[in-house]
Formats: structure tokens, C-alpha cells, sequence
């Protein structure tokens, strides 16, 4: 594991800064690191506002979008909503239908099944468009590189308007409007919005067009903000600012089905984490284990039993995932040793009976064992399909793009993609992308990396020091929770290992004559020989509150212990 301090910024900017702001030079030196240079910039991070979203209509065909909608209503045509099966797409149908029948009645959604139609827009659901009349299809989360398809409904008379946020190939489809601002010809201020962001743009620019402020659809932040956290998208600019209302949201007048799902959880003020951890999985289950259409009907039902009822059985579903990707992981991992492939730069993993709703939860499982671009193929239809996950720093994407000769259609982000081959191409495409990775990455991106913000001493930790952390909330890429290092520290003999087998480490540490602090490693019980037989040792943490039986203290979530 390699442990990687940040640049310091300059002095006098730090200076200048906290003076600015009336805070320490710690502060300031985290908000310099994540771009925050003067008074207005940190105002606007620590006090996000609706205002500072940006105007719908710079985005290239916004204008085009809302004629085409507003043509169909006033015509009263038949409107679809489409949109991918994870939860940037069942979240983005969910808050797009929702909104138009609010005021509009004849739309109905779609979710392509994940096995019979696979990722994105399919000839199937613009058949079923076909067959029941509708003559606008909005697609969301998808459609940006589906140019024969959108050419296909076209010839039967039904529009497309395109809410994507992937990657654009050569050719953009010939659709009435593309709302995507990764657009080469796109000026749109922020380009990291997820799918169903651009969704709420999109209805956020209808309301505009009617005289009307953003803050009449403040209640569909809720989906917007479990999208932007499921998504991994950066947590700057518009993003963090739909996260903050939308945790507002979740946390002060939850959709049905959001409180149905969270009955579980014991908490009085849900975080990032929590959308993460609870919402995001379980809405997922539904297009992995069953149907995508599952999710949006739990996301947009309005009775609470109704939703009670929808969470249960997502409930299951996600239980059934659970068991099923990790069986997938101990073959693929079996798969890898009996292969001898270890030392690769690379893994690629293929069985015909591996269930496609779990195969990206057991790349990125496999990528936490290997550290390598990591790419898990299962049998779908003819076909075979994958999902891909990176390491830090390396561009699956552009890694793909160099073997596309033997692809048949991929698609995704630097970090996460999704593809198909035909079966003969197997073979064929894993030597080329080990090939073309090997020569590509950096040896560095290859060996896990902890990015420490700063280095700090025990008795730098107050309780107001986490009351403005906490206000560096929510946390995501681009703004991750603030990582700290602290050294020459000992053990004040508490330690011992914790959980089932020992497995988690818990520690008071102290520093000089200082006040022990508790500290929890989850995952770091083999390190409690470390802590014991040295009288000095090195942290990587960050900062956390333990709630314990009513009284809640600081202590350290540890990521990682080293000797001095």
C-alpha cells in the first residue's frame, strides 16, 4: 500500500486564505487542495445554494428538448420514458415520469431487461413504442452512441430526445435533441453530471420555460442525490450542490419507498455513505436479480404500504445478490490461480453460467484482490457481455478504445465500462488488452493508493475541528473525506482484535504525554501484532464520531498502520 502525502500548498496562500476566512491553516490547506482559493469560493462550498446551478438552456439542444416535450403534450402524442436498469437509470425514469404525469397523463416507462436486451436503448423497447402508439421516446442514462437504433425508431415515426452522460462516439445519433455535455460541441459550464442529473436539468428547464423557480422540484433532489452517489460521478460544482439539497431530501420528507427501504437503519441523519451503502444496493437488486421496473415502481409509488410491501421483496432480491456474487467471486478467483494468471497486468475472467446482474459487483471485488484493470465475461444471448473496472489513475475507457477492432459495441467512463464480443473474439481481445495495458500504465497504478491530505499531530484534533469537517459534506470524488497522517505514536494497551475472527483492529493511541484517542481499523486485525511489539508506529486515518449508548466522541477510522 502506498501512502502518498499531498503537495502542501503555497504559505502565503494558506495565509491568505484562513486570514480571509477566519480559519486555521489545516482548513485552509484542505480547501486549497480541493481548489478553493478565496472568500467566494468558500462560501459557496460550505453554503451550496439552489442559485448557483447553472442555466439549463447553455446545454447544446436544452432548447430543442423542451419545444419537442411541449409539442407532444400540447398534440397529446404518446411520450416513453427509457432509461437503463442501474440506478442512475431506474432513479432518472423514476424523476422524469414522475414530473411529467404531474401534469400530464400519457406516459409510460421502460427499463430494458438486463439479460434479453442487454445495456441501453434496444430495438425491443422502440418496438414496444411502436406497438402502443408513442411517438417520443426520452432516453436517460443511455442512447449516446445508439445511432442505429434512434435511425430505426425514426423510420417509424417516433423521436428521440437523448439525456446521456457517457462518452460520445464520432457520430452523435440523429436525434430531435442530445443533452449530453461530454459533447465536443457542448458548452455547458460542468460536464459531470450523472444521467439522471441531466434529467433533472432537463425538467428543470421545462419549469424555467413556464416563469417557474428550481425551487418547485426541490423534492426530486432525493433521486438525483442517490444517482450522483451510485454513480461515483465527482462531488463539485452542480453535482455537490443537487447532493446537499438532495440529503435534505432524504432526510427531511422521504419518497415512500426511500423510507421503506431505510426502516432498518438507526440513524437520524443519513450521509453519502448511507445512500451508498443502503439505498443504492437495493435499488440495484432489482435489475440484477429481476427487473429494472421493480426499482421505478417502488421509486415513484406514493402509498407507504404499497412501498413496504416493493421493499420486501427488493429486500430479497438483494439477499439473493449477495450470496450469488460472492460464489462468482471464489470461481473467479479460483479461475485466475488454476490459470496461473497472478502476475498479469491484467484480470479476465469468463464462465457462460455466471449471472450477469453481479458480474460488475465481482470485477471490482476482484480488482480489491488483484489491484489491476479488472474485466469479468458471462454468456448473454449469442453474445458475450462484461463489465470492466479500473484502478486509480488508468483509463479504461481509452484502454477498450484501442481494442475495439475486436469489440462489438462498448461503453462507460474511465473507470467503470460496460461490452460485448462475439464468443470467437474472446481469445483474441484478452491477449490484445493485456497487451495494450501493460504498455500503457504507470507500475504505480498497479500497487493501492492512500492519498493523505495532511499531516497532523493528536493534539490538532478537536471537536471543532469536526464540526468543520463536517461541513466539507457530502464527500465524494473530487471531494473525498480528508485523509490525515499522524506519527511517533504508541499504544496506551488497549489494543486487541475485534469481530468474528479477530478481524477488525481497535486501539486508544497517544502521542507524547497526550490523551489517548480511540481509534477502529475494520480489516486491520492482522496488524495488532504490529501495534503491540512496537513502541512506535505510524497512522493513516480519518476522522470520525463514535455513537455509543447515547454519548458520542472522536475517534479515528483507521485505513492503514505502519511501523515508525
Amino acid at each position: 500500500m502506498r501512502w502518498t502525502l499531498k503537495a502542501k500548498p503555497e504559505e502565503g496562500l494558506v495565509k491568505h486564505l484562513s486570514e480571509a476566512i477566519k480559519v486555521s491553516p489545516l482548513v485552509a490547506t484542505l480547501l486549497l487542495q480541493r481548489g478553493i482559493n478565496n472568500y467566494e469560493e468558500a462560501h459557496r462550498f460550505f453554503r451550496p445554494q439552489l442559485e448557483h446551478l447553472h442555466d439549463p438552456f447553455l446545454m447544446k439542444d436544452m432548447d430543442l428538448a423542451v419545444k419537442r416535450i411541449e409539442e407532444a403534450i400540447r398534440l397529446e402524442q404518446n411520450i416513453l420514458v427509457y432509461g437503463d436498469y442501474d440506478v442512475d437509470g431506474t432513479t432518472a425514469v423514476a424523476l422524469v415520469s414522475s414530473y411529467l404525469l404531474s401534469n400530464y397523463s400519457r406516459v409510460a416507462t421502460y427499463i430494458p431487461d438486463r439479460y434479453a436486451e442487454g445495456y441501453g436503448v434496444s430495438y425491443a423497447g422502440i418496438d414496444f413504442a411502436d406497438d402502443n402508439d408513442i411517438q417520443l421516446i426520452i432516453a436517460l442514462d443511455c442512447g449516446i452512441k445508439a445511432l442505429d437504433k434512434v435511425t430505426y425508431a425514426k423510420e417509424k415515426g417516433i423521436d428521440f430526445i437523448i439525456c446521456d452522460h457517457h462518452r460520445p462516439g464520432d457520430q452523435i445519433p440523429d436525434a430531435v435533441a442530445v443533452l449530453d455535455p461530454k459533447r465536443n460541441d457542448c458548452n455547458y459550464p460542468y460536464d459531470e453530471l450523472c444521467g439522471c442529473g441531466i434529467g433533472f436539468k432537463l425538467i428543470q428547464a421545462i419549469e424555467q420555460q413556464k416563469g417557474r423557480p428550481v425551487d418547485g422540484i426541490i423534492s426530486y433532489l432525493d433521486l438525483v442525490a442517490t444517482a450522483i452517489a451510485a454513480d461515483i460521478v465527482p462531488m463539485t460544482g452542480e453535482n455537490r450542490v443537487l447532493t446537499f439539497y438532495g440529503l435534505k431530501v432524504i432526510n427531511q420528507q422521504s419518497r415512500p419507498g426511500f423510507k421503506a427501504i431505510l426502516n432498518t437503519v438507526k440513524k437520524s441523519n443519513l450521509t453519502v455513505t448511507d445512500v451508498v451503502f443502503v439505498i443504492a444496493p437495493r435499488i440495484n437488486a432489482a435489475g440484477r436479480m429481476e427487473h429494472g421496473r421493480y426499482a421505478v415502481s417502488l421509486l415513484t409509488e406514493t402509498d407507504q404500504m404499497k412501498a413496504e410491501k416493493m421493499a420486501g421483496e427488493i429486500e430479497q432480491f438483494n439477499t439473493d445478490r449477495r450470496g450469488l456474487d460472492q460464489v462468482i467471486t471464489e470461481e473467479a478467483l479460483e479461475q485466475i490461480k488454476s490459470n496461473k494468471e497472478e502476475e498479469r497486468y491484467t484480470s479476465v475472467v469468463y464462465n457462460d453460467s455466471w449471472h450477469k446482474g453481479v458480474i460488475g459487483i465481482v470485477a471490482s471485488r476482484l480488482t480489491e484482490t488483484y489491484y489491476r484493470p479488472t474485466l469479468v465475461f458471462t454468456k448473454s444471448g449469442d453474445k458475450l457481455a462484461a463489465s470492466a473496472r479500473s484502478v486509480r489513475g488508468f483509463d479504461l475507457y481509452n484502454a477498450l478504445e484501442a481494442c475495439k477492432e475486436s469489440l462489438e459495441q462498448f461503453g462507460g467512463h474511465k473507470y467503470a465500462a460496460g461490452l460485448t464480443l462475439s464468443e470467437s473474439q474472446y481469445e483474441e481481445f484478452k491477449a490484445r488488452f493485456e497487451d495494450v495495458v501493460s504498455e500503457t500504465i504507470s507500475p504505480e497504478f498497479l500497487n493501492p493508493e492512500i492519498r493523505i491530505d495532511a499531516e497532523i499531530s493528536l493534539a490538532d484534533i478537536t471537536p471543532k475541528l469536526m464540526r468543520i469537517l463536517r461541513q466539507f459534506e457530502p464527500f465524494g470524488p473530487g471531494n473525498m473525506k480528508p485523509v490525515f497522517l499522524t506519527q511517533q505514536l504508541r499504544d496506551s494497551g488497549y489494543a486487541k482484535g475485534v469481530g468474528e475472527g479477530d478481524k477488525h483492529l481497535k486501539i486508544a493511541v497517544v502521542q507524547g504525554n497526550s490523551n489517548p484517542i480511540q481509534a477502529i481499523g475494520f480489516g486491520l486485525g492482522h496488524k495488532l501484532s504490529l501495534v503491540r511489539d512496537n513502541k512506535q508506529f505510524s497512522l493513516v486515518y480519518c476522522l470520525d464520531e463514535n455513537h455509543w449508548n447515547g454519548t458520542v466522541s472522536l475517534q479515528l477510522k483507521l485505513k492503514d498502520i505502519r511501523q515508525a
